[in-house]
């Protein structure tokens, strides 16, 4: 029976979808070069993802912002891990999980912290998360003009700090996040 490896990317940004990935590898033919998906390029990570969707079993699952407002982050980061277990082509034995938390899964379920960095089919699955939020977020450039979430995806830098001051937050945005509300707030004042 398969093992499958499960991560997330976007916990911490201020706007957008958690991701997760629930990804088995192959026995054989596994992409060379798999590690956590901070310690690669955007086009390393590309490539890597390129190469995983041709050999390994991939299920994505999201939690969306509104989702995340209403639940909290890691209950939403849980439910986005459910869902990725859910979209698998078929049930593995067992899901390594990066972290020191994991949602109920009809397998059994073991956490590993810094498992990105040390299990092949969690790195897998944080290349396919990352990779994966990285383009919704880029994609939504084009929803939400003048906010910048295809250079810095949603993440806290100045210059998301500049559009929240400027336009407010968009409907991407997690309300529940203190400089979202602390926009929210200004925005509204008299």
């Amino acid at each position: 029976m398969p093992i499958c490896g499960i991560d997330e990317a976007g916990r911490g940004p201020w706007a957008g979808p958690v991701v997760a990935a629930a990804v088995i590898l192959p026995a054989r033919g596994r992409p060379k070069g798999l590690k956590d998906s901070k310690l690669l390029s955007p086009e390393a990570r590309a490539a890597l993802a390129a190469a995983l969707r041709d050999c390994a079993e991939i299920g994505l699952g999201l939690a969306t912002p509104e989702e995340i407002d209403a639940l909290n982050i890691l209950k939403a980061t849980h439910l986005a891990m459910q869902r990725a277990f859910a979209a698998l082509p078929r049930a593995p034995a067992a899901a390594l999980i990066d972290g020191d938390s994991a949602p109920p899964l009809s397998c059994a379920v073991e956490c590993i912290i810094d498992g990105d960095v040390h299990v092949a089919c969690i790195s897998a699955a944080s290349i396919i998360a990352k990779v994966e939020r990285d383009r919704m977020m880029a994609a939504y450039c084009a929803d939400f003009p003048g906010y910048g979430f295809s250079r810095h995806k949603g993440y806290g830098t100045p210059e998301h700090q500049a559009a929240l001051a400027a336009l407010g937050p968009s409907p991407l945005h997690r309300m529940s996040f203190k400089p979202v509300k602390a926009a929210l707030a200004n925005a509204y004042s008299p």
